[in-house]
């Protein structure tokens, strides 16, 4: 079935007197979306870093390219699928990962609910460290769609390392290291309201249920959660540097991703150390106010990076958006926020909901300008507006 179809189905149900529950643009789901959050998970989710300059910019810098029409092409069938790490899968579009995704849900299970919209969509998902369910929990829910975990490396080598191993067992498909986030970055919302899930014992569950966390407590976490959480933030964050990437190379033989590339001199030391894949975002504007929107990085990222596959999010909203980012080189695209909100509205059907709209406005975007696949997208199909 051709992800255009969805509108199909929404033009059919409509002759029976059925309208859909939720809105079919970000504009219109984020509000609602926002209102049924809890005020510190709204905060968390919603907010940025700074006057959130970098993350207004992050979704602006789409408005600045337009794509060319090309008529007479003959796009009646168009192939959205794309090769990644030696597996095809039916779309370019990926569910990049939310360290609270768990606590959206109004079940507070949001990581079980991505994970079940990842099976029915083929959509995969990148499960956070900072999960409210294990990740082996999360991982069982996937079906036949491919997942990947992604690592805050700690200080702890020990306990990097069996977080990777776990994630290897559970049959995750990849490992994505997050580069920019081994400290937070200042961000005012959160400030405002003295909140930090995780330092309230929230989303620990990948640590809590770790043999090696467990080890370095005196008691069990469920006997002293305090304790838990104080280990947690000691040991959260490590400011890698590149010597340490042969170390967490030799951690897994899956592919190793490295999150947070923006600089095409980085993007080369990082295909030198042996990385099999870049992914380029500035963490969608939530680590560091002030700096450029990650989509004027891409281009000279995917450069550098030569045969490497390279990933993207921030400030992807649309379909079009998500069509501008492969033809800007992205060899697949995450989102964050849209897919959070359509989790607070309506669990795993929201999110299932989000990606279908989003798929199927970029199939059909590259049906009416005439791009039948994803190699016909390239940066001449594009115009700079600004």
């Amino acid at each position: 079935m051709a992800f255009a179809d969805y509108q199909n189905e929404i033009y059919l149900d409509g002759l029976r007197g059925v309208t859909p529950r939720l809105p079919m643009t970000f504009a219109e789901l984020e509000p609602p979306a926002l209102a049924a959050l809890t005020p510190s998970v709204r905060s968390y989710v919603a907010g940025g870093a700074g006057d959130e300059h970098t993350q207004r910019a992050n979704a602006g810098a789409f408005e600045e390219w337009g794509l060319i029409p090309r008529m007479l092409v003959g796009a009646k069938d168009r192939d959205l699928s794309v090769d990644l790490f030696g597996m095809r899968l039916p779309s370019p579009l990926f569910m990049a990962p939310v360290g609270v995704i768990g606590l959206c849900a109004q079940d507070g299970h949001g990581d079980l609910a991505t994970a079940r919209a990842a099976a029915r969509t083929g959509v995969p998902m990148v499960a956070s460290t900072l999960t409210v369910d294990p990740m082996e929990e999360v991982a069982a829910e996937f079906g036949d769609t491919p997942g990947f975990f992604q690592l805050y490396t700690p200080t702890d080598r020990e306990l990097a390392e069996s977080l990777v191993q776990r994630a290897e067992a559970a049959g995750f498909k990849g490992i994505v290291v997050t580069l920019d986030t081994w400290i937070t970055g200042w961000r005012p919302r959160d400030l405002a309201a003295s909140n930090f899930p995780q330092l309230r014992g929230h989303c620990l569950a990948n640590y809590t249920s770790d043999p090696v966390f467990r080890s370095r407590l005196a008691k069990s976490p469920e006997d002293d959660p305090s304790a838990a959480v104080l280990h947690w933030a000691l040991t959260f964050g490590n400011p890698l540097t590149w010597d340490d990437l042969p170390w967490l190379r030799s951690l897994t033989d899956l592919p190793l991703i490295l999150k947070g590339i923006c600089h095409p001199d980085d993007a080369r030391r990082a295909k030198d150390a042996g990385a099999d894949g870049i992914y380029c975002s500035n963490h969608g504007g939530r680590q560091a106010n002030g700096g450029l929107p990650a989509l004027h990085c891409l281009p000279g990222v995917v450069e550098a990076a030569g045969d490497l596959p390279v990933l993207f999010d921030s400030g992807v909203r649309s379909g079009s958006d998500v069509v501008k980012a492969l033809a800007l080189g992205a060899r697949a695209v995450g989102i964050g926020r849209p897919y959070a909100y359509g989790l607070a509205l309506d669990g795993a059907d929201g999110i299932v909901h989000v990606l279908r709209t989003l798929l199927a406005e970029a199939d059909l975007l590259m049906a009416v300008d005439g791009y039948p696949t994803l190699a016909d997208l390239t940066p001449d199909a594009l115009r700079h507006l600004r």
